[in-house]
């Protein structure tokens, strides 16, 4: 079976009033990612990776941020939607390796949850799926505390 790599990134900045989730999992912070949906960081990498490998485009294309329809949206339910597509388009995801950014919270205490979350989502078994946070060492605006990044590498074959 040949196999297929996609890469996916993102970014949001961190502001009050918003709830912060990451990974598909609620952590209590005073401030939480800004976006037209719930602005889960880890996802939305996860979920370009995914589409990328599968040369289906990015999220974007998919899930336009000037829609209505995905303004609020839940990213693990954009997540099972994008997982149905690469189905659909013949392809099954085998790996997923993430790195989250994030200067505060400090996030490896939930990685073993966010791990569960994405290979649900995906229909993964749990050693398919890698996540890892790491901080920025104060360096710009991650390390400043007012952003948010990922990383992701899905491997796919089909």
């Amino acid at each position: 079976m040949p196999q297929r790599a996609g890469l996916g990134y993102d970014i949001h900045r961190l502001a009050a009033g918003r709830r912060l989730v990451v990974g598909g999992v609620a952590i209590e912070h005073p401030t939480g990612l800004v976006g037209h949906s719930d602005g889960d960081v880890l996802l939305h990498a996860v979920m370009d990776a995914v589409l990328g490998a599968a040369n289906l485009g990015d999220l974007g294309s998919h899930f336009p941020s000037d829609d209505p329809r995905f303004a609020g949206a839940d990213s693990q339910e954009l997540m099972r939607q994008v997982g149905s597509k690469i189905r659909e388009a013949g392809y099954a995801v085998v790996s997923i390796d993430a790195t989250i950014i994030a200067e505060a919270p400090r996030l490896g205490a939930h990685v073993a949850a966010m791990r569960r979350v994405i290979a649900r989502g995906l229909g993964l078994a749990l050693e398919g799926v890698s996540v890892k946070a790491k901080t920025n060492d104060g360096v710009g605006e991650i390390g400043a505390g007012e952003a948010i990044a990922a990383l992701a590498v899905a491997l796919a074959t089909n």
